[in-house]
């Protein structure tokens, strides 16, 4: 090669070589200058949500998706800055958030916001609209409703808007329950288990075992009487469970467990579960006239108070998470 293309073709590569290593720390410059868009997702109880959809979409169309993890977390890394972007947050049961977010270059931006709120349900209103025919509709739907297709699971209720029961909606309930077979299959066995448990102190015989059913019986109804009848017709209170299925299962085991001890009014404000209390209270009182003498006093009333009130929490949370997958629902 001739001398005078030597010099030519040095400055030519030098050029070459000059240009791809500024572009390559450009685009590395680039990438240390991206952004990042974190948060977490709450409901209104700030309780985390997880499992939600976060959607992240700029103005050209290009679309990042992620789902938040069980403390309700999510991120976005490399976010391209000084685009206006649009976050949409959305979950089962909730109302969809949305919101634009903008990074500068290598900014961290954590958003604090992100609240999602109950879904409203959209209700169409009629002229001559009756909340005690809808709730008359609800009861059939809930007299319909058998845990593994025959035992009757009717102080349940799984709608959204539940109207508030009538007295003799309440009443027609709790007839509904003691004239159903199974409501004496499940004292019979309970006797059983308390003739097996030596308690309270009748011989462990027939005769001892009539008893048992006798007095099971006796206690079950009126339980459910003055509980879900007489004193939530008076005190004006819902005696069905309001099934939530929704939510974090923090939520849920809260509101299952806080069940026996704060009801729904019939004017849909929650307040002290008084029916269930003076149930069990009656029912207890009551079983003073019939048990050996051996079984009663005060000091009993109120252990099988602070008992049944135990069993009635672990009933919500079987309402809650056991029993509905169990339970066959009526149709409207």
């Amino acid at each position: 090669m001739k001398k005078k293309y030597v010099l030519p073709l040095i400055f030519v590569a030098a050029g070459f070589f000059f240009v791809i290593g500024a572009s390559a720390q450009a685009t590395q410059a680039g990438n240390s200058q991206a952004g990042r868009i974190a948060g977490t997702v709450v409901d209104v109880s700030n309780d985390p949500v997880p499992d939600a959809t976060v959607v992240l979409q700029g103005p050209s169309g290009d679309t990042h998706k992620v789902v938040t993890k069980d403390d309700g977390a999510f991120s976005f890394e490399d976010v391209t800055p000084g685009i206006a972007y649009q976050i949409t947050v959305t979950a089962e049961g909730l109302s969809e958030w949305k919101s634009t977010v903008t990074v500068e270059p290598g900014q961290n931006k954590t958003l604090t916001d992100v609240r999602l709120r109950p879904a409203t349900v959209q209700r169409a209103v009629t002229v001559g609209y009756s909340a005690k025919e809808v709730a008359a509709q609800q009861l059939k739907v809930e007299e319909q409703q058998r845990m593994l297709r025959v035992i009757p699971n009717m102080f349940v209720t799984y709608e959204s808007h539940a109207e508030p029961l009538t007295p003799r909606m309440k009443f027609h309930l709790v007839y509904k329950t003691l004239t159903h077979p199974s409501f004496f299959v499940l004292m019979a066995a309970w006797a059983g288990v308390l003739q097996a448990a030596d308690t309270p102190d009748w011989p462990k015989n027939a005769e001892g075992y009539g008893k048992r059913f006798g007095a099971n019986l006796a206690g079950g109804a009126v339980e459910v009487l003055f509980t879900n009848g007489i004193l939530a017709s008076a005190l004006h209170q819902d005696p069905r469970y309001f099934y939530q299925g929704t939510g974090t299962k923090k939520s849920r085991v809260r509101h299952a467990i806080l069940a026996p001890f704060v009801c729904q009014g019939d004017n849909g404000v929650s307040q002290p579960n008084y029916s269930q209390w003076g149930g069990l209270l009656v029912s207890g009182a009551l079983a003073n006239a019939y048990y050996p003498e051996s079984n009663r006093g005060a000091g009993l009333v109120f252990k099988n108070f602070g008992i049944n009130m135990g069993f009635h929490v672990a009933l919500g949370l079987a309402q809650e998470f056991i029993f509905s997958k169990f339970t066959s629902r009526g149709k409207h």
